[in-house]
């Protein structure tokens, strides 16, 4: 049978299922498996994929980044982050919803999951917001697009990932994804302060109330520091750091914060390690169904058609795997579908001579917008449903922010130079930047 036909065999298999609820992994695996049935792959070869996929050192740090992300939540450390984004931004009109953002900003450089952000900020803030008299709808959304910031800024779980499977600079996407993100989060500010909901407008805090809020979050605060500092001073990896975050959480913030959590310790250890488990079978899974897509020329096959239309332009090029991405990503959720198309992105970034984390960065970016748009949405969906709203109605108000990601989206494109300053003079070398033989300086590519 031709490798087209196989292809189109594997990618109905995968969608029939998909449709029919079947979880991704197992979705993946049946088209996996109708590949292998019907060319001269042996099953063996294909389980051997699926632990290849998980076999990777840089994947560690997506454990040790949920169990932060759960300590946190449950010691209920983040009502002093929530007081303190409260009086940052609370008296500024939109009120919640722009401490929402803010909220985010920080949970999101402590958890790097999107997912997390999303559970964490429905509970903390969506009844409060309810109170207020914000719509239902208006509250899943923001919430959700808040949430994918978390995709973006260190230490974000999906550039662990693209950064472990593309053998991208893992510190370097952190450093890059900043100004993405950033401008994801002021945007859906100015968003909510123009076109948003009013809110109940607060008094101004001092700057004595402010100065509290910020000692009383100083030790939760302390968190992105570690991972940061840690991680480009070269004192350790982006895994190391994780675990010394996860250090800093047991030693110090718990007992200084809420004593009576370590009882529950065990509890988060063990949800920690169930929450990963999800992600890292559709690893193996995605991996394996990669393979078989790089196997039967699909990903060559996709990007003669893009090299086609876009030539040598990478913008165009990137463009274009926006769109692909966007699409893709409305089905997929971003981790599997990074393994899946890697080989694609491998081609086009050499193809069109990309810096490899500036194309990290937009794709990144473009799977963060992805989980709050139609038909699957991830974290919109799962927003929708700690609200207690119908998605559809949740979609509809989400529908006006998706200016915002367009926005970022373009920028990181057209604007490399902004996105990789900070990378290019934290870490030089994670942009392919080199010593120069005068010994002073680096030289680094244009």
């Amino acid at each position: 049978m031709s490798p087209p036909l196989v292809l189109a065999l594997m990618s109905f298999c995968f969608l029939f299922f998909g449709y029919l609820g079947v979880p991704v992994p197992f979705s993946l695996m049946a088209g996996v498996f109708v590949g292998a049935l019907l060319t001269d792959v042996s099953l063996a070869a294909i389980i051997q994929k699926i632990f290849d996929g998980v076999d990777s050192e840089a994947l560690l740090a997506i454990p040790f980044f949920l169990l932060v992300g759960e300590l946190m939540s449950s010691a209920n450390v983040v009502v002093r982050i929530a007081n303190l984004s409260l009086s940052l931004v609370g008296h500024i009109r939109g009120g919640l919803s722009q401490v929402v953002v803010v909220f985010s900003m920080f949970f999101s450089e402590m958890s790097g999951s999107t997912t997390a952000d999303v559970a964490v900020m429905s509970r903390a803030l969506g009844t409060p917001m309810r109170r207020e008299g914000y719509s239902p709808a208006f509250i899943a959304a923001i919430i959700a697009s808040a949430s994918t910031i978390a995709a973006l800024v260190p230490p974000s779980i999906t550039a662990v990932v693209y950064g472990a499977v593309g053998n991208v600079s893992i510190a370097g996407l952190f450093m890059a994804g900043i100004v993405p993100g950033l401008m994801i989060g002021f945007g859906l500010m100015i968003y909510c302060y123009f076109f948003g909901p009013i809110g109940a407008r607060k008094p101004r805090a001092s700057m004595r109330q402010v100065m509290f809020a910020t000692g009383d979050a100083a030790l939760p605060l302390m968190i992105p520091v570690i991972l940061l500092g840690g991680i480009l001073t070269g004192w350790f990896t982006p895994t190391e750091a994780g675990v010394v975050a996860v250090i800093w959480i047991i030693a110090v913030v718990i007992p200084a914060l809420n004593r009576g959590h370590f009882r529950k310790i065990p509890y988060d250890f063990c949800l920690a390690g169930l929450i990963f488990s999800l992600p890292l079978i559709t690893i193996g899974a995605a991996n394996a169904f990669g393979w078989m897509l790089a196997y039967l020329r699909g990903a060559i096959v996709i990007a003669d058609w893009i090299t086609s239309i876009a030539g040598s332009d990478p913008q165009i090029m990137m463009l274009l795997l926006v769109l692909l991405f966007t699409v893709i990503g409305d089905f997929i959720e971003p981790v599997p579908t990074i393994i899946i198309f890697m080989p694609l992105v491998n081609t086009l970034t050499q193809a069109g001579d990309i810096n490899g984390v500036h194309m990290g960065v937009v794709l990144i970016a473009t799977l963060a917008f992805g989980l709050i748009t139609p038909p699957y949405g991830l974290v919109l969906l799962m927003a929708s449903k700690f609200v207690g709203v119908p998605f559809s109605k949740a979609l509809r108000a989400a529908l006006p922010i998706y200016v915002v990601f367009l926005v970022t989206i373009t920028f990181t494109i057209y604007f490399p130079k902004v996105v990789l300053w900070l990378p290019k003079h934290v870490i030089p070398e994670s942009v392919g930047c080199f010593k120069s033989p005068a010994g002073t300086g680096y030289i680094c590519p244009n």
